[in-house]
């Protein structure tokens, strides 16, 4: 096993049984942080990402699974078989945290539930995500981020005014709930140290989604209407959206009044400050259309990055709208190191997102490419059976 003392989740095992993105996630992030990460999978096939997605580099592995998996182990278990439910069992034993996100009732059906590791190991940290969460009448829909993005608010609010309800394309949902459930896992894991007990997390796409919606549901409350599509435009701030050049689109960020006029003096419209409807920040978000409007005669005049070096310069927020193929070779993504090559015994290496959050003093790092499928198997049993765990039978399976 691969490890770095100094990381701060090191000494943590994560046993991961979940598949496709949230539960991946969340424990790939803990990975990073030093922990280690067993990923328990389905003889044969494994985790079903391992076969999406309609492009290859050169393994196997989907390049989604790649991308969710690295600094993990993987042994694969039929959890339906008696004999390998003693195996995670025995995993269970040396664990500090498992996550699962089968549909709720799926894990108590095999035996795995909280309830049944929890006994074996009482400091467990146990969290299972799904679609809607362990209990309400909704507990048992299956669940992916479109469908969170639906019911939660999300896709109502997506998109431009009179046009067909657009999906945020990232997976805000999914994403979310493994962000929210990285957070639930360590503040468990923290409270263990006083209480000397885990407990049970209960994380789901809907609640994740909703609880990113913090803008959305304010103005709701405070309006009392739902809140509709804006396209690029803030509920709160205006002029804060894409705007029109020249030569195409730019965004603009005057969230408060002092942008505001620093802004209207760079464009030479200082008039606009008198006019009622635009004298405030609640007025420009309430007149937003005519303001964008008014100001489009004046954005058409220079390119685009002649506006954006103007803004920047007097401090007003602006930038290009890139691609990702432009994302990711930006000068400030290279600086922060956020494209990774990882190596790997099928692909030779391949690129990943780097870090998204810098640790100075123990810093992340890619200890291990994501796992072949049973990759670690023999090495898992051994050490299972080197704790008197597993009879010494096992190490040669």
């Amino acid at each position: 096993m691969v490890t770095k003392v100094d990381q701060p989740l090191a000494g943590i095992r994560v046993l991961d049984i979940s598949q496709v993105m949230a539960g991946p996630f969340c424990c790939m992030l803990l990975g990073d942080m030093g922990a280690d990460v067993i990923k328990i999978e389905p003889p044969k096939t494994g985790d079903s990402t391992r076969h999406s997605m309609g492009f290859r580099l050169k393994g196997e592995d989907s390049p989604g699974f790649l991308a969710l998996n690295r600094n993990k182990r993987s042994i694969t278990l039929n959890l339906k078989d008696e004999a390998d439910r003693e195996v995670l069992y025995a995993l269970v034993k040396t664990a500090d945290v498992v996550v699962e996100n089968a549909r709720p009732g799926v894990a108590a059906r095999l035996g795995i539930d909280y309830d049944t590791l929890s006994a074996i190991n009482p400091r467990l940290v146990y969290a299972s995500i799904s679609g809607f969460g362990q209990t309400g009448p909704w507990a048992q829909h299956p669940g992916f981020d479109l469908i969170a993005q639906a019911t939660s608010g999300v896709l109502s609010s997506n998109g431009f005014p009179g046009m067909e309800p657009a999906k945020n394309s990232i997976a805000v949902a999914d994403l979310g709930a493994g962000l929210f459930c990285t957070y639930g896992i360590l503040s468990a894991i923290i409270g263990r140290q006083t209480s000397g007990k885990g407990q049970y997390i209960d994380a789901s796409l809907l609640e994740a989604a909703m609880g990113l919606s913090i803008w959305e549901t304010t103005e709701y409350w405070g309006t009392g209407k739902a809140p509709t599509p804006i396209g690029s435009a803030n509920r709160m701030s205006a002029p804060y959206q894409a705007v029109l050049a020249k030569d195409g689109w730019f965004v603009i960020g005057a969230a408060n009044q002092g942008l505001w006029l620093t802004f209207i003096k760079a464009l030479g419209r200082e008039e606009l400050q008198d006019d009622p409807r635009y004298s405030t920040n609640a007025a420009r978000v309430a007149n937003r259309t005519e303001l964008i409007g008014d100001l489009a005669g004046t954005l058409i005049t220079r390119t685009k990055q002649e506006w954006i070096d103007l803004l920047l310069s007097v401090g007003v927020p602006a930038a290009p709208i890139l691609d990702y193929g432009e994302a990711v070779v930006s000068e400030q993504a290279v600086a922060r190191d956020m494209v990774q090559m990882i190596p790997h015994p099928v692909e030779g290496e391949f690129k990943a997102l780097g870090f998204p959050v810098k640790m100075r003093g123990t810093p992340q790092e890619v200890r291990l490419p994501p796992p072949l499928l049973n990759q670690h198997n023999d090495e898992i049993r051994a050490e299972l059976v080197a704790k008197g765990l597993l009879p010494a039978t096992e190490s040669a399976q």
